[in-house]
């Protein structure tokens, strides 16, 4: 894959931009590759060149990515301004539960159907979804569609109020703990060791929930990339993004060995 500025606004011309109306809602969904799909669900605030980056990963690994707009402005590099008024919005939006422990986001409901939508057009065993920072959790609701093999959590950061919290319904995980242990699968999630978004006490109740079906990885602060944008520099001030913008893209780094063994558990997962 051709390097490409992670400072400018990326165009995502190599994705075909389709709107899939799924449960009566429609959304913007960027789909490129072949293969087993897999879902991409960008972070806070929005599809930033570093998100775009990582699903063309995926899709170079061998995989059709969709990656839907879930808030932001599709392909932008995250500003102050223009990135506080997303996740204002976010927060308050209906989709999102934001500040609410054990329960699951309504959005989780409509990326089910997606999955289900995008096994039935690419085939194979099943999907895979990663989830990043405020849809960091949504991989982990999605198991409740028959057809999601392969959850990824990257520092799940809702409940935002809550360092303990997880953002699923007690009823939901208890299911999904029952068909990881009945199909013999596994959680994968990520973070950094001083993420004030995603803390030990989040891991701790996933691991609680889901016993050794969830794997946690967590890197240390000194993995994380400081060449950020501007909105990371004034909100996100501890490493974060594991795969995205505090990724640092040179061989042997622990964010690269990351985004290898996410690449490996899908392929592990959803090979024909």
């Amino acid at each position: 894959m051709p390097k490409r500025s992670m400072k400018h606004d990326d165009p995502l011309e190599d994705f075909t931009r389709r709107e899939i109306a799924l449960d009566g809602v429609s959304k913007a969904v960027h789909v490129a590759g072949s293969g087993p799909a897999v879902i991409v669900m960008t972070e806070m605030p929005g599809i930033s060149p570093y998100v775009a980056r990582f699903a063309r990963w995926v899709r170079d690994a061998g995989f059709t990515v969709y990656m839907p707009s879930l808030f932001g402005r599709d392909g932008a590099v995250p500003n102050v301004e223009e990135g506080t008024a997303v996740f204002q919005r976010a927060c308050v939006s209906a989709e999102f539960r934001a500040l609410a422990a054990n329960e699951s986001s309504p959005v989780t409901k409509w990326l089910r159907s997606l999955a289900r939508f995008a096994h039935g057009e690419c085939g194979g065993p099943g999907v895979g979804a990663i989830g990043m920072c405020f849809t960091g959790n949504f991989a982990l609701t999605m198991m409740l569609e028959p057809s999601m093999l392969a959850p990824v959590l990257s520092q799940p950061s809702l409940p935002l109020n809550d360092p303990a919290g997880i953002e699923i319904a007690p009823d939901e995980i208890k299911a999904v703990r029952e068909r990881l242990d009945r199909e013999d699968l596994t959680v994968l999630a990520y973070r950094f060791e001083g993420d004030k978004f995603c803390m030990a006490q989040r891991f701790a109740a996933y691991q609680e929930a889901l016993g050794d079906r969830f794997i946690g990885r967590v890197l240390p602060d000194n993995a994380a990339n400081t060449d950020i944008p501007e909105f990371f520099e004034r909100y996100v001030t501890t490493p974060h993004s594991v795969v995205t913008a505090h990724l640092i893209d040179e061989t042997g780094q622990p964010t690269i060995a990351a985004r290898d063994e996410i690449l490996g558990f899908f392929k592990q997962r959803l090979a024909p």
